[in-house]
Parts: structure tokens; sequence; C-alpha cells
């Protein structure tokens, strides 16, 4: 589908949804934000949701409220985009961030100057006040040689919490061993990425932003210890298997 058909998808289309899904990669891939690559891992992803019924399974549910608590615990919550993450929920990005009061950084594998000020404008147009990762003096993560290793001072570098959706395994492996915890969104509970992550939401980005944003504002309500029974009542590989037990399910 071309993306000026985007528009003139039928309501009524069985795909409509997915179908206008895939408009916004297209558009985002020939505005400079996605890289041709990030088309493919889109792709991919939409392929595990259709297993999934394309809806958020309680299993699910469960690792969004474990996530919103983990954010909710932390001192330097930061939120780190791509170009997948920017195509496809920007405006959620900046409302999640204004509720945690998260700093939002950029972070690309195939980066340019031109991707990242075209990513910092999505976001900036989505309401978003500051976005770093665009400094000229960058702090780096260690155990990385790509340019994901480049990260802001005053986000990522001193983060202890990172909300990394859509991301790669080697980076969530390095921010792990960097000392912080990592909370991703990944349709596939076999990457490296879900299976390092602290809090692995095996869904679709565009599903499980809406109800994180509900779940940390319903969660701010509640105190730090209530907060920390949900953490710690959570285990991440068991929810990875019954992740991937679901989706085994929908094939028989």
């Amino acid at each position: 589908m071309n993306s000026k058909d985007s528009h003139d998808i039928p309501p009524d289309h069985p795909r409509y949804e997915s179908l206008k899904l895939r408009a916004k990669v297209v558009d985002a891939y020939k505005s400079g934000v996605l890289a041709d690559s990030g088309l493919i891992a889109y792709g991919r992803g939409e392929a595990f949701d259709y297993l999934l019924g394309e809806e958020t399974s309680s299993v699910a549910k469960k690792a969004i409220e474990t996530a919103a608590a983990t954010l909710l615990l932390a001192e330097n919550p930061v939120i780190s985009v791509n170009g997948n993450t920017a195509a496809l929920v920007p405006e959620k990005v900046v409302e999640l961030a204004s509720t945690l009061d998260a700093k939002i950084e950029i972070n690309l594998f195939y980066r340019t100057p031109e991707r990242v000020q075209a990513i910092k404008k999505v976001l900036n147009d989505a309401g978003a006040a500051e976005v770093l990762g665009d400094e000229d003096d960058p702090k780096h993560i260690t155990g990385l040689e790509s340019p994901r290793s480049r990260v802001s001072r005053e986000g990522i570098y001193r983060a202890d919490v990172v909300l990394v959706p859509l991301e790669d395994g080697d980076r969530a492996q390095a921010l792990v061993s960097n000392g912080k915890k990592v909370v991703t969104v990944d349709l596939n509970p076999l990457s490296r990425t879900a299976k390092t992550a602290t809090v692995t939401i095996v869904d679709n980005l565009v599903r499980v932003m809406p109800q994180l944003i509900q779940e940390v504002k319903r969660l701010q309500l509640m105190g730090t210890s209530t907060l920390q029974d949900i953490v710690d009542g959570f285990d991440n590989q068991q929810n990875l298997q019954d992740s991937l037990k679901l989706m085994l399910e929908s094939l028989s």
C-alpha cells in the first residue's frame, strides 16, 4: 500500500487498524524517521501479534502493571525512543513521560544527524518540551561498540530504570550490565531483549502505551510498599514462558 493511500483505507476493512499502522511506518520511513531495517522489524513483530490474536493478554496486563510499578519506584526514569516508537506512538511517549516526570531520549542504531533531528521534531510536535539524545558531548554505555552506546549525561547515563520499547538485544544486555533496570515491549518472547529485560511486556506497543499510562495513573495513588510488592511478585522468566504458551496454544 502506498503512503498516499493511508487515508483511503475503508473503516470496514477487516484489517483496517493493521493497515493504518503499516501506512504509518511506511510514511515514517519515507520521511526519514525510520530506517529500512525498522520496516523489517515491524513486519516480524506483526507476525508474532497474530499469534496473540492481536489482543492484550492477561499475562501482558500483569507485566504492564509491574512495568508501571517499576517506573514509579524509579528515581530517574527515562524513556528511550527509536524510529519505530517515534513512528507509532509519539503522543503516548510524551504523555507517559509527563505522567512519570521522566526524560525522553533518542537512541538509534542506524544513527545519522538527519534521523535524530527528524525524530526530535516528531516528538516536539507531539508536545515534548525537552528531548535528549542530540548532545555534542555524550557519555557512552560500556559493553557496546555501536552508535547505541552513546547516551545523554542527563538521561540514560543517570537513569536507574529505562523503558526501551522495541529494543535490540545487545543494548538491553549492556544497560542491565551497567546496573539499570530495563522495561521493554517486545512481541517476541524468545528474543535476547525479552530474556534480558527486567520486565518484558509481550504485546503490541500501540496497545501497551495507553494501558501503561492508565496503570501509572492508577498506581500513583498507591504507597511505595504496595508498588514494591507488585515488583517482587513478578517473575519475568515465568512471564515469558506464559506468553510463549499462549502463542503455542493459538497454533493448536
